[in-house]
């Protein structure tokens, strides 16, 4: 079951970003289904949150799609090589977001593997933000799309986890983000083979 608007719009960034472990992200691309169980994320705390894009209340054209109304993706660029997938959190006007750092394929292995130009599924096939983005076709021409349209949307598909399945510490590569850069707002959860 698509994951409905009130998920998203709620005000805990963190919570929200723990519960995305074990939900299923999906894409149609080109006509072409992925479907990836989320392993990993990382919440950005807006305004406030020295690691965030929007940290002081920053508004671009890149980061505008952050100020929107929970439920929209949020992809940018990093280095000028990864496409990045965010989910946006809150209401409108608060720059939350969720990071999607790692996943487990579940539906479309082959046009991951291809995408990826990988000889097979592996640990490296999904395991990080720029791989995740690229096996599944999200580039930031989806940035701004609705996550309750066609394109890209997650799903509830029933996984429940366990608490001692799931660790919480600090992001990854936010040193600049001075003693933010210490908030546990990275989450990982180890799931069982029953889910891959």
């Amino acid at each position: 079951m698509k994951l409905s608007q009130d998920f998203y719009i709620r005000d805990d960034v963190i919570e929200i970003a723990r519960e995305l472990l074990g939900k299923v992200l999906c894409t149609r691309i080109d006509a072409s289904l992925t479907k990836v169980v989320i392993t990993e994320t990382e919440a950005y705390a807006g305004v406030t949150d020295k690691a965030s894009h929007a940290f002081g209340g920053r508004r671009t054209k890149r980061t505008e799609p952050m100020f929107s109304t929970g439920g929209v993706a949020y992809v940018y660029l990093c280095y000028g090589i990864h496409h990045l997938f965010n989910v946006v959190t809150s209401v409108s006007g608060t720059p939350h977001a969720v990071l999607i750092r790692a996943g487990q394929p579940r539906i479309g292995e082959k046009i991951m593997i291809a995408r990826r130009q990988r000889p097979e599924v592996d640990a490296r096939l999904l395991g990080g933000p720029g791989s995740l983005a690229k096996a599944m076709g999200i580039t930031t021409g989806l940035t701004g799309v609705s996550l309750q349209g066609r394109q890209v949307w997650i799903e509830d598909c029933g996984i429940e986890l366990d608490a001692a399945a799931i660790t919480a510490g600090p992001r990854i590569g936010v040193d600049y983000a001075q003693e933010d850069a210490d908030c546990p707002y990275r989450f990982v959860a180890t799931l069982d083979d029953r889910f891959s």
